[in-house]
């Protein structure tokens, strides 16, 4: 156990976190071998000695569970980080799915604001009604993406739009894609497979931001994935913001296809968290959300438009945190 813990030191020192931890359990070790020198030159020292190992070693217990909490903190943030890029796009359904992928990304500010998250939009394509055609929003907070992970994929809604003068009810789609943002990469990018360009960026007219090159775009090659970056206020911000995009991108893409791989033994998964796949359904006719993956309801769109999803987003919580379902 000893000689276990003391080749790790030097790997603790290197972290900001553990390393006051691993010069004080040094220390430690260094009093342990004074005392049994002392020990050994001297018997009758024996009753004093234990005395103060056994000391010692009570510390050490102490230091090693301190060092123990920091190391699965960082091993539960890596597996759920606190940053994630949240993606919406409008889908089948014209103007009226990109006012309902307005309606969703509406909910979800609101969720963030509700559980103090921060909330950024990163890049968007607004459409001619108000609505987004897409929208790549940064959202940074406690258990963010352990909350919305399962948040992936189609949601359609089903409403009387307020330019239909029959009032026939119409269907339209939005997807969402949650993406995580972490701070190790599974992956390696081979820049020759990048084609990065630059472009002035969207923002409100007369701002410097729009008068030089800062908005970036990254298209990853061989798998033709398109990412870009424009609220950032340099060029160089915005390059490593599509990066971090990029890098989620295909860490998402590789898990999907390992997920493809072993999906027959996954049971009880709820959804392969394609964006493909139909999840959830909004029908305002009848005043009620429905969850096709867990087969389950709430009413009071109204209110759950307003980020009132406590209970939706719980749910999943729930059956994750008895096992009924695996992670996505």
């Amino acid at each position: 156990m000893k000689s276990k813990i003391t080749l790790n030191l030097d790997e603790l020192k290197k972290n900001n976190k553990t390393s006051f931890l691993a010069q004080s359990y040094e220390r430690l070790l260094q009093q342990e071998e004074e005392l049994q020198e002392m020990l050994d030159s001297d018997e009758s020292l024996r009753e004093l000695v234990d005395n103060e190992l056994k000391s010692i070693q009570k510390q050490k217990n102490d230091i090693l569970n301190q060092i123990n909490e920091i190391q699965n903190s960082a091993k539960n943030e890596e597996e759920f980080p606190n940053e994630v890029i949240m993606e919406i796009r409008a889908g089948v359904g014209g103007d009226e799915a990109s006012i309902f992928a307005a309606n969703l990304s509406g909910m979800y500010k609101k969720y963030a604001g509700h559980k103090n998250w921060s909330w950024r939009i990163i890049n968007e394509s607004p459409s001619s009604v108000g609505g987004w055609k897409e929208v790549s929003i940064e959202i940074k907070g406690k258990d963010v993406y352990k909350l919305l992970r399962y948040e992936t994929g189609v949601h359609r809604i089903q409403r009387i739009p307020e330019t239909e003068k029959t009032g026939r009810i119409h269907t339209s789609t939005a997807s969402v894609a949650i993406l995580p943002i972490r701070k190790k990469h599974k992956i390696e990018i081979n820049p020759a497979d990048l084609h990065v360009e630059f472009s002035r960026s969207g923002g409100a007219g007369g701002q410097n931001v729009n008068k030089v090159e800062t908005a970036v775009r990254i298209v990853h090659i061989p798998t033709n994935i398109d990412v870009r970056s424009t609220s950032e206020r340099s060029q160089l911000a915005n390059r490593e913001k599509a990066m971090e995009i990029l890098y989620a991108k295909l860490e998402k893409l590789y898990e999907e296809e390992e997920t493809q791989k072993y999906a027959a033994e996954r049971k009880g998964q709820i959804g392969t968290g394609e964006r493909s796949e139909k999840i959830r359904t909004y029908n305002e006719t009848q005043d009620r959300v429905t969850d096709h993956r867990i087969k389950k309801s709430w009413h009071n769109i109204k209110a759950i438009f307003e980020g009132e999803i406590d209970d939706i987003i719980g749910s999943f919580q729930n059956l994750a945190n008895t096992e009924k379902i695996n992670d996505l």
